[in-house]
């Protein structure tokens, strides 16, 4: 399998040229079915629209047939982070704050591994958390394993689309 950080040392260059922020990379599957996952945003309005992800896919493609850092067969994959998108870094942890996510550490912090609460933003290198269970928490953010903000209301009101084109329309009987 391929060197993460070697990969994301080609990636984010490019995704940074086109004005774009690489959120997450990741390399998933076995045998001869692997697919590379790029999640990117736009870091003004943080989603991208298909054109983007095409624009970054075609990109990619390019970079990643010349310099071919895989040896397995693999799917590429260009995608929005979503609206429950992952938290891979320190500030996107101060960016969401105020909304509710789970965090799962690597190691035990203030008791517990899994966390599930309010993300209060960062002090340092330390999230600023506060746990449905435990209360508030500081967790390191070297220690945080996954991340990612859970659907709510308010995440779905913070993240309205840039435009509803092409979304199907319904009608409905009055």
């Amino acid at each position: 399998m391929a060197d993460i950080a070697a990969l994301t040392a080609l990636i984010e260059p490019e995704v940074q040229a086109l004005g774009f922020d690489l959120v997450r990379l990741k390399l998933f599957g076995s045998g001869d079915d692997y697919t590379l996952q790029i999640m990117a945003e736009n870091p003004r309005t943080k989603q991208l629209v298909i054109e983007d992800c095409a624009t970054i896919s075609r990109r990619l493609s390019d970079v990643l047939d010349e310099a071919d850092p895989i040896e397995e067969a693999y799917r590429l994959e260009v995608s929005s982070p979503g609206i429950d998108r992952p938290l891979t870094r320190l500030h996107d942890f101060q960016e969401w704050a105020g909304h509710e996510a789970k965090i799962g550490a690597s190691e035990i912090v203030s008791g517990r591994k899994s966390f599930r609460g309010v993300v209060n933003g960062v002090d340092g290198e330390e999230i600023l958390f506060t746990d449905a269970k435990s209360g508030d928490v500081r967790i390191p953010f070297a220690l945080v394993d996954e991340a990612k903000l859970l659907l709510t209301d308010a995440l779905i009101a913070a993240s309205m689309p840039l435009s509803s084109d092409g979304a199907d329309e319904f009608e409905t009987e009055e």
